[in-house]
């Protein structure tokens, strides 16, 4: 019998890794929702190509285009995700992946956790703003979660049967990005195009500058602190530029382990979808899956002059929606710069200003107890950025 598998964000990069996955295993996956936001080449080609029950659009202009070319076809063409709270209790679902980029990926992960039995994600944006939501509803509907960030998927993998108490310490690494061995004086004429142009990873242009920046290694830290229950004094980031070591487990006996595996996403989600239950090789060419280990493997602190952003390191958890403040901050500051409205270094300038701001632990300390909540802080964030940059 095959899984209906969905997909949140089918035309982003971790949405079209699944879908190659799904390509190699069509007998034992069915597609059953995708959903996208305004990529109508992309879309177009999806729905004649895996015919999902469900195809959500987020953007209203380009859902009634796509509306009107498959009027006829079986697909459901929808505008929103509201309909999911009509098929709660009824699980349709067996597998599905959370990838919307942003903080617009929380509502959609709420509504479709109430009808999917296990839930992989990607999005670690719902987690940082959402995750006692997401948390409460997924033990109410009993659906299992799993992270697939390579980051978070090793260190879930690495800490089965194991107590948190075993553990010394935990590291998440950071590639360094484009911008590892640049000199401080280069900073200064850093253009979009430098910034998306990362050494090792394939990604979306929001996360390639995050890489950059090592914004997204604050976000991860902070995504691991909440998945896997961490103090700040459990939890480090360093520098590995090989990347393939993705997160390093220290046990207190003296003992470290470590997951090792190519820069391919392909590998933590096929392997979240079947439980370790696969081989790789039918999902990757042969020659990208050989042991070849390197010589050597490298690891080394963050040089702060580089990636100034790790001195907020220990405050990204200090208030209960300090993570919220930074990643709205964040969204804004790497849409500016994409849209060369501002130069790089600005982008970990006003974040580390935010903190620091008069009405910061006003918002900061509030403990958000529903989606409106946390939009609330979320829309202030922005508002203050915003407001920052036109005083820069």
């Amino acid at each position: 019998m095959r899984m209906n598998i969905s997909i949140l964000g089918s035309t982003g990069s971790i949405g079209q890794n699944t879908l190659r996955i799904i390509d190699k295993k069509r007998k034992k996956l069915n597609i059953y929702l995708l959903s996208a936001n305004k990529n109508y080449n992309l879309i177009n080609k999806q729905i004649i190509k895996y015919n999902p029950k469900y195809f959500v659009i987020t953007d209203h202009h380009i859902y009634k285009r796509i509306k009107k070319l498959f009027k006829n076809r079986r697909t459901k063409i929808i505008n929103n995700f509201d309909f999911l709270n009509k098929l709660k209790n009824k699980v349709k679902s067996d597998v599905t992946v959370s990838a919307i980029p942003g903080i617009a990926g929380l509502e959609p992960t709420l509504k479709i956790i109430k009808i999917t039995k296990k839930l992989l994600l990607a999005n670690k944006e719902s987690v940082i703003c959402g995750w006692d939501l997401i948390k409460k509803t997924s033990i109410k509907y009993k659906t299992k979660i799993t992270p697939v960030d390579s980051e978070h998927f090793s260190i879930f993998q690495l800490l089965k049967n194991h107590k948190l108490s075993e553990i010394e310490k935990i590291y998440i690494t950071a590639s360094g990005g484009p911008f590892l061995n640049y000199k401080i004086k280069q900073f200064r004429k850093i253009k979009p195009k430098d910034a998306l142009n990362h050494p090792k990873w394939k990604m979306g242009k929001k996360i390639s500058v995050d890489s950059s920046t090592l914004v997204n290694k604050i976000l991860e830290l902070i995504e691991a602190q909440k998945l896997f229950n961490l103090t700040n004094k459990k939890i480090d980031i360093i520098i590995h530029p090989n990347s393939l070591v993705h997160a390093i487990v220290q046990f207190k006996n003296g003992l470290s382990k470590f997951i090792y595996h190519q820069t391919s996403m392909i590998i933590p989600i096929a392997n979240a979808i079947f439980d370790g239950n696969l081989d790789i090789r039918d999902f990757i060419k042969s020659d990208k899956t050989k042991n070849n280990l390197i010589p050597s493997l490298l690891f080394k602190k963050v040089n702060n002059k580089i990636f100034p952003i790790i001195k907020i390191k220990d405050r990204a958890n200090e208030h209960a929606s300090t993570s919220i403040i930074i990643n709205a901050a964040n969204e804004i500051l790497v849409d500016q710069f994409l849209q060369k409205k501002i130069p790089f270094l600005t982008i970990s300038k006003i974040i580390m200003n935010i903190l620091n701001d008069r009405n910061y632990r006003k918002y900061a300390i509030k403990k958000p107890k529903n989606i409106s909540q946390i939009k609330n802080i979320d829309t202030w964030a922005r508002t203050l950025t915003m407001r920052k940059l036109i005083n820069e």
